[in-house]
C-alpha cells in the first residue's frame, strides 16, 4: 500500500492518456556520482518514500553510489541520507533538468520529465521516465540533426515511434525499456535546438507503420544506400516481406553516396585466404582476388560458391558499406564504394532529398517500405493505403 500511495503522489497531475517510457540513460558509462540541477520548472525530491522539497533555481542534488550499495543523497551541501531509490519528479509538465556526471565526467545533458535513480551492478542506474513524444523529439534530433525539412522529421518520428513500441521491453531485465545508445536509438538529450522537430512529432502523434498482419514493421534505416537498397537477407540472412531491393536516385549525389579506400594487398589476400580458403591457384578465381565488380548489390565476394559474405569483408576492413567494387593498383587494393550503412530500409539522405522536393511523409515512407500500412497506435485505426502514392504527387 505504501508503494502505491507513493506513486499516486509522484505522478499526480500527469495526463492519464500520455504514454510514458522508461529509458536507461548514460547506460554505457559506469556512473558513480551525478548531479541533477535546475533547468526549467521545479522538481520534487524523494528518497525512497520521503519527500525532501524541490529543486529550485540555482539548486541541485548530488547522488553518489556508496560502499553499502545505497545512494547517498545531498541537496546542495546538506546530506539527506542513504536510500535504495531516488525519484526526481517534475512539479509541472514539460519541465526539464540538467544531468552532470562527476564520476566519470560526461558531457552535460538535459532531459524532460521524471527520473528514477537506483543502484545496479555497483553503479548508478539512471532512468528517464519520459512522455513518448518528448522522447521521440530527443531521438529525432540525436539521429537526424538540424536544418532538415519538416517531412523528413515526420518520417524519422514515425520510424522511431514504431521502433520504440516494437522493442519496448528490450531491456526489461535491467529495469527499463530502451537504452539511449545506438543499440536501441540515440537519445543523448531532450530536443534543444530544432523546434521544427517538435512540430513534426506532434503532427504525427500516435502514427506507426505496420505490415499486412498488423504487426510492427522493422523500421530499419541507414545513412545512404548508394543508389540501390539492399535485401535484408544479404545482411541478416532472413528476408523481410515488405522490403526489397530497388534503385534509389534520390541519394546518389549526396555527400555519402561514394567513397574510396586503399588496403594493402597483403592484408586483403591474407584475410581471404586464411579465413575463407580463397582459391588463389584457380585459373579463374585467382585472377579475381583483387578485382571485383558490383554493378548491382550482391551478397558474396566474386561468387556465391566461394562463400565469402561481403558483410564480413566490410566488418574486417571497416568499410562504409558492402556496396563496393575493387581493383589492383600497385601494392594496394583500391576499394570504390557506394553508400554508408547496411542499405536496408529507409535511406536517410534519400529521404531528406525527397522532403526537399516536397514529397509528404506518407510518400517517402511508402517509397522505401512498399506494402506497409499507416496506423494510429492510439485508436488502432488504419489509414487507407494508396499504392500509387508517388504517382499522385
Amino acid at each position: 500500500m505504501r508503494i502505491v500511495l507513493l506513486f499516486l503522489v509522484l505522478f499526480v497531475g500527469q495526463s492519464l492518456d500520455a504514454q510514458q517510457l522508461r529509458i536507461g540513460v548514460l547506460r554505457k558509462y559506469s556512473v558513480q556520482k551525478i548531479l541533477f540541477s535546475y533547468d526549467k520548472g521545479s522538481y520534487a525530491i524523494y528518497g525512497d518514500s520521503t519527500h525532501f522539497g524541490s529543486i529550485l533555481p540555482n539548486e541541485f542534488v548530488d547522488i553518489t553510489f556508496t560502499a553499502s550499495g545505497k545512494l547517498n543523497l545531498k541537496k546542495g551541501a546538506s546530506s539527506l541520507g542513504d536510500f535504495k531509490k531516488v525519484f526526481l519528479i517534475q512539479n509541472k509538465q514539460n519541465s526539464s533538468i540538467t544531468l552532470n556526471t562527476k564520476s566519470p565526467i560526461v558531457k552535460l545533458r538535459k532531459y524532460k520529465d521524471d527520473f528514477e535513480i537506483t543502484a545496479m551492478n555497483a553503479n548508478l542506474r539512471v532512468v528517464n521516465l519520459v512522455d513518448i513524444d518528448n522522447y521521440l523529439a530527443g531521438v529525432v534530433e540525436s539521429e537526424g540533426g538540424g536544418k532538415k525539412e519538416l517531412a523528413y522529421y515526420e518520417v524519422q518520428a514515425i520510424m522511431s515511434r514504431t521502433y520504440a513500441l516494437k522493442y519496448q521491453s528490450k531491456h526489461a531485465a535491467e529495469g527499463f525499456e530502451l537504452c539511449d545508445d545506438v543499440h536501441c536509438q540515440a537519445y543523448h538529450s531532450m530536443m534543444r535546438f530544432t523546434p521544427k522537430i517538435d512540430s513534426a512529432v506532434k503532427a504525427t502523434t500516435g502514427i506507426i507503420i505496420v505490415d499486412e498482419n498488423e504487426k510492427y514493421v522493422d523500421a530499419y534505416f541507414h545513412a545512404n544506400c548508394g543508389g540501390q537498397s539492399c535485401l535484408p537477407e544479404y545482411i541478416w540472412n532472413n528476408p523481410v516481406p515488405y522490403l526489397s531491393t530497388f534503385k534509389d536516385t534520390f541519394c546518389i549525389y549526396t555527400k555519402q553516396a561514394t567513397w574510396t579506400k586503399k588496403i594493402p594487398k597483403g592484408e586483403w589476400s591474407s584475410f581471404l585466404v586464411n579465413d575463407y580458403n580463397y582459391p588463389v591457384e584457380d585459373s579463374i578465381f585467382g585472377l579475381q582476388l583483387y578485382d571485383f565488380t558490383q554493378n548491382d548489390r550482391l551478397a558474396f565476394y566474386v561468387s556465391p560458391t566461394l562463400g565469402i559474405p561481403l558483410r564480413d569483408i566490410r566488418m574486417k576492413f571497416n568499410l562504409k558499406s558492402t556496396y563496393f567494387s575493387c581493383h589492383s593498383e600497385g601494392d594496394y587494393v583500391v576499394i570504390n564504394g557506394r553508400g554508408f550503412g547496411h542499405g536496408v530500409g529507409l535511406c536517410q539522405e534519400g529521404a531528406m532529398k525527397m522532403a526537399k522536393y516536397n514529397y509528404t511523409y506518407q510518400q517517402i515512407i511508402l517509397f522505401y517500405f512498399p506494402g506497409i500500412f499507416f496506423q494510429d497506435s492510439n485508436v488502432d485505426a488504419f489509414f487507407t493505403q494508396n499504392t500509387n502514392y508517388l504517382d499522385d504527387f
